[in-house]
């Protein structure tokens, strides 16, 4: 009996030894190569996000500069440098955004690394806790029956039944802790498919940012050829530039005076409701709604502001306020340069209102399509009449609102563009 008994014993014994080996040889390695990856991974994402923030660092100098630049009187050297300023900020945006790809891809490489250790430890664990099972199984399933069968002490047996239910305690934490491994492995998942989704949207983004360096370097070569370096030439310029908008504007205001569109008000939000989103991240008020000083002096052939202007350097994301559909886009500028609205994006809300995005030096979205708030649909630029990159932003009554072709005898040519009965001009504040 007592040879019997110590045999099982030194099963036993043997047994957890070999399981703690097994354990030991399948989870070191992982531990072991994970950590080097890790820790060089993690110290090139290190060096990147600290790249990241010099870059962010600069091209916040380089911003102050722009807006220090734009604030004084509009000579061509003045802005010659303000182009110059824009390139070094694109050219350090470009930098950025290459430098952000590059985290990301490393995250998703650091990512890749622990979705195959925890994969691995998973079906590890499964597969040694199958096979401890079965062996325990066919190890001492006969040696119980047979020590309660042969007579021996009570102590013995209850000592082999307690044996039992600390290795199903043990089965029971090595599960949890599997299952714990599941969820971690659920939630790497989650952050790869986010830092996917981010990864193409930096691409994009680093595409246009090199399309914006592109035209910006050719707005320069363009200004310089176009005034021969002269600062007269440049004046000049820019008086006929003036002179056209205010003629176009006067052609415009006459036609859409003469406007007899129906506008139920009770189908537009109320006034303060809030109910629009900023268009930008950072705002910056450079022109009002309405009969502002600088309409009385002359501008918009002396009537108001049909909308607010926003500070917004060249590259400047334009984001939707609300959610909409695209109701048209286009480029003034093909048909009447420097006289109007150059690139343009407007769309129709579902609660009664339109808001128009004017002076766009890239637009990124198109006729028809939805959008979300917050899209980004473009970028800032100096198209159409601008002194300087800004945003236009007009809110309309969608009733009082259509884009229509119109045969311009100023221009002399037919352009696109949103036209409006004068009630459907709202102001902006009254509803952001």
């Amino acid at each position: 009996m007592q040879e019997m008994l110590t045999c099982m014993w030194r099963k036993r014994v043997l047994f957890y030894a070999s399981f703690s080996i097994l354990v030991w040889a399948l989870f070191t390695p992982f531990f072991v190569v994970y950590g080097d990856t890790v820790s060089e991974l993690r110290d090139k994402i290190a060096e990147r996000n600290t790249a990241i923030a010099d870059l962010e660092k600069e091209i916040a100098d380089y911003q102050k500069q722009i807006e220090t630049t734009g604030s004084e009187a509009k000579t061509l050297q003045s802005t010659i440098r303000g182009i110059d300023l824009e390139q070094k900020k694109l050219s350090a945006e470009i930098r950025l955004t290459e430098n952000k790809i590059s985290a990301v891809n490393l995250r998703l490489e650091e990512l890749a690394d622990a979705i195959d250790v925890k994969e691995n430890r998973i079906g590890e664990s499964r597969n040694a806790l199958a096979e401890t099972i079965r062996s325990l199984a066919d190890s001492e399933k006969k040696t119980l029956v047979e020590t309660m069968l042969s007579g021996a002490s009570l102590s013995t047996v209850w000592g082999a039944v307690d044996d039992l239910e600390r290795f199903q305690r043990g089965v029971r934490s090595d599960l949890q802790k599997t299952k714990k491994l599941k969820a971690e492995l659920e939630d790497t998942q989650t952050e790869t498919r986010v830092n996917r989704i981010k990864l193409v949207s930096l691409r994009s983004d680093l595409s246009d940012k090199n399309l914006l360096l592109a035209q910006n370097k050719k707005a320069k070569s363009t200004l310089l050829a176009t005034t021969k370096s002269k600062e007269a030439e440049y004046r000049k310029i820019l008086a006929q530039k003036i002179a056209k908008r205010n003629a176009f504007e006067q052609e415009l205001l006459k036609f859409e005076s003469e406007l007899r569109f129906v506008i139920d008000p009770s189908r537009i939000p109320t006034s303060g409701s809030g109910v629009l989103k900023w268009p930008l991240d950072a705002v910056k008020i450079t022109q009002e709604f309405g009969d502002t000083a600088f309409s009385k002096s002359g501008a918009y052939a002396g009537k108001g502001h049909n909308g607010v202007d926003f500070r917004a350097p060249n590259g400047t994301p334009i984001k939707a306020s609300l959610s909409g559909t695209v109701k048209g886009t286009g480029n003034t500028d093909a048909v009447c340069p420097g006289a109007s609205y150059g690139k343009w994006v407007l769309i129709e809300h579902s609660n009664g209102l339109s808001t128009l995005y004017a002076h766009f030096s890239l637009v990124k979205v198109s006729e028809g399509q939805s959008v979300s708030t917050g899209e980004v649909l473009g970028y800032a630029g100096e198209t159409g009449y601008a002194t300087g990159p800004h945003l236009h932003f007009t809110v309309y009554a969608t009733q009082g609102v259509k884009v229509m072709q119109r045969k311009s005898a100023v221009c002399g040519g037919t352009y696109t563009m949103p036209i409006a009965d004068l009630k459907a001009y709202l102001d902006p504040m009254k509803y952001l």
